[in-house]
């Protein structure tokens, strides 16, 4: 978050690179910046599993995935609550993973948005109509009731900020979070 293209301020590529260099597990970074064409094939080159972009962000969505998969990372695009997806969908096989925003980005902390769920509906239903087995995530109020919500339309990724760090429990809450899910299927 840079404080431009979302109202918050979190960290840079410098902090970034220190927590890839020390970390076992996978680094998934969500873009929530302007410029994104400029910095985030940085994130892809300094070792970044997966790097999530913003279509409002970017001039070339497709360019910039394909610079980011030619790096060796997965690539993913996000969509803010406001932002129709149909415009979207032919670009679909360039993605990874479809991140919709189920609250608007910037701070944690925020009620889930069921309203954005019939996108979910509408990309599962592309997907499947085209082969792809892009992940699609949600991220905002994810917790324990609006996770199967997400579930039941379509979303097989999830993003779970506050419900899992504002706890005295992390790891219980995940396994929570898993369980619910997995009694959806």
């Amino acid at each position: 978050m840079d404080n431009h293209f979302v109202p918050n301020l979190t960290f840079g590529p410098q902090m970034v690179q220190r927590i890839v260099d020390v970390s076992p597990i996978p680094l998934d970074v969500h873009l929530m910046i302007s410029h994104v064409n400029r910095w985030a094939p940085g994130y892809a080159e300094m070792g970044c599993a997966s790097v999530t972009f913003h279509v409002e962000a970017s001039d070339d969505p497709i360019a910039l995935a394909r610079q980011i998969r030619s790096i060796g990372a997965r690539v993913g695009l996000a969509i803010k609550p406001g932002t129709p997806v149909e415009p979207y969908l032919e670009l679909l096989p360039e993605f990874d993973q479809f991140l919709v925003m189920t609250v608007e980005p910037g701070f944690g902390g925020q009620k889930f948005m069921e309203s954005v769920m019939p996108k979910l509906q509408v990309l599962r239903a592309e997907a499947r109509r085209i082969g792809s087995d892009v992940w699609l995530q949600v991220d905002g109020g994810v917790t324990l009731d609006t996770i199967v919500i997400a579930a039941e339309n379509g979303a097989d990724t999830f993003v779970a900020g506050s419900s899992v760090y504002n706890g005295t429990n992390p790891e219980h809450a995940i396994a929570g979070l898993r369980s619910a899910v997995a009694h959806h299927h």
